[in-house]
């Protein structure tokens, strides 16, 4: 029997988001007799957690909710964890030492872009390093170039579209730093998906009388919920009639509700907040549009395919390699008349949806949780 690979993963907390439950189908679907995982999440708080397989060990550095707001009595509690996660960053000795029981590792993963510093700073400098970047980083503001050629540290960089890829390669200097790039498409569940858009639901907001459609993600400014009500209102005022739900909750939810209020939308638009399972909401709806600024790897998109629905997108990161340059769905320009034509194309041809959906139907996705689990356990077994 080969010894098992012993693998180090890291990542913020579990909380719901795109890379967390990438990381958890990922685990969940790796052999045990081949792997000695251990992962270490800085905050024990999320609703993964629960989901992580037994075999797997799990370390933490801190437990406790997450805090977004500022309430004076959080601050203490705030500013300490930051500092305790600081001093471990500047101490990983401390770290390997105490919490990880000075374990020797072969591979090391930073599971998200955030955690590059933490596992550059690692003191096994034998291990092999893999970073897996599943945000469009060229879109935020704090990672410059010159963080970001940092990555190039790393043996391996997955990303998780081509966009990203040629990014990526254009800052690298060498071959080897080019060809240490490799695009991985994040591994989505299938049978997961179709199980759970197959629970019955007692509160979808619309009747069946209108085309519907639906988008679903945290309410933040880079979703284009703002855009997407403006459309919406374009489109009603020139009689074609539509619905939309809005699914997922966010720091900007209250604001986007106003200004469906003030747009007097609340006939046609719900918004319903987060739900831990919106793929029966999905299922029941005609179409999927998308409205964001910028992505990373928009995993729903990959669902609503896996569901058969139409896509409407914008050209963001990730969307070209889902939707087959526009094979499978409608991918319009990143802006408000882009989604408005995109959204118009469906309501005013009948027939394109049913193209749509035997193009979806004929086709065998690449994101596919086993592809992606065999090319993911291909890397860590050559770097």
């Amino acid at each position: 029997m080969a010894e098992k690979k012993k693998i180090l993963i890291r990542i913020g907390s579990l909380r719901h988001g795109g890379a967390e439950k990438v990381l958890i189908n990922f685990l969940k679907n790796l052999p045990e007799d081949k792997y000695d995982v251990d992962l270490l999440i800085n905050l024990y708080t999320g609703m993964y957690i629960q989901e992580v397989p037994s075999w797997v060990k799990l370390h933490y550095l801190l437990k406790g909710e997450m805090i977004t707001t500022n309430r004076p009595h959080e601050i203490p509690v705030k500013a300490f964890r930051v500092l305790y996660q600081k001093m471990f960053l500047l101490f990983p000795s401390l770290l390997y030492r105490f919490i990880l029981k000075n374990k020797k590792y072969d591979v090391e993963i930073a599971a998200i872009h955030g955690m590059y510093r933490e596992l550059l700073s690692s003191p096994q400098k034998d291990s092999k390093k893999i970073i897996w970047i599943q945000n469009d980083i060229f879109n935020l503001k704090e990672y410059t170039p010159e963080i970001i050629k940092q990555f190039f540290r790393f043996d391996k960089i997955l990303v998780i579209s081509n966009k990203l890829k040629e990014e990526m390669q254009k800052l690298a200097k060498t071959d080897k730093e080019k060809q240490s790039v490799i695009k991985i498409f994040n591994p989505i569940d299938k049978e997961d998906t179709i199980r759970k858009a197959d629970i019955p639901i007692n509160d979808y907001p619309f009747s069946k009388n209108l085309p519907t459609f639906i988008t679903i993600g945290t309410v933040y400014p880079q979703k284009g919920y703002d855009r997407l009500l403006d459309v919406h209102k374009k489109l009603l005022k020139e009689g074609l009639q539509h619905q939309i739900i809005i699914i997922g909750d966010g720091f900007d939810f209250e604001n986007i509700q106003t200004k469906l209020n003030q747009l007097e939308l609340q006939e046609t638009v719900k918004m319903l907040g987060f739900r831990s399972n919106p793929y029966p909401y999905l299922k029941e709806s005609d179409f999927y549009v998308m409205s964001s600024r910028h992505e990373g790897f928009p995993t729903i998109i990959a669902e609503a395919l896996i569901l058969n629905k139409p896509v409407v997108s914008t050209d963001v990161s990730g969307i070209k390699d889902l939707l087959q340059n526009g094979k499978l769905g409608i991918i319009t320009s990143n802006s408000e008349d882009g989604i408005y034509e995109g959204m118009k194309k469906f309501l005013t041809d009948k027939e394109l949806a049913k193209k749509y959906e035997m193009e979806i139907t004929a086709t065998d996705l690449p994101f596919v949780l086993q592809k992606s689990v065999s090319h993911l356990q291909e890397i860590i077994d050559t770097v």
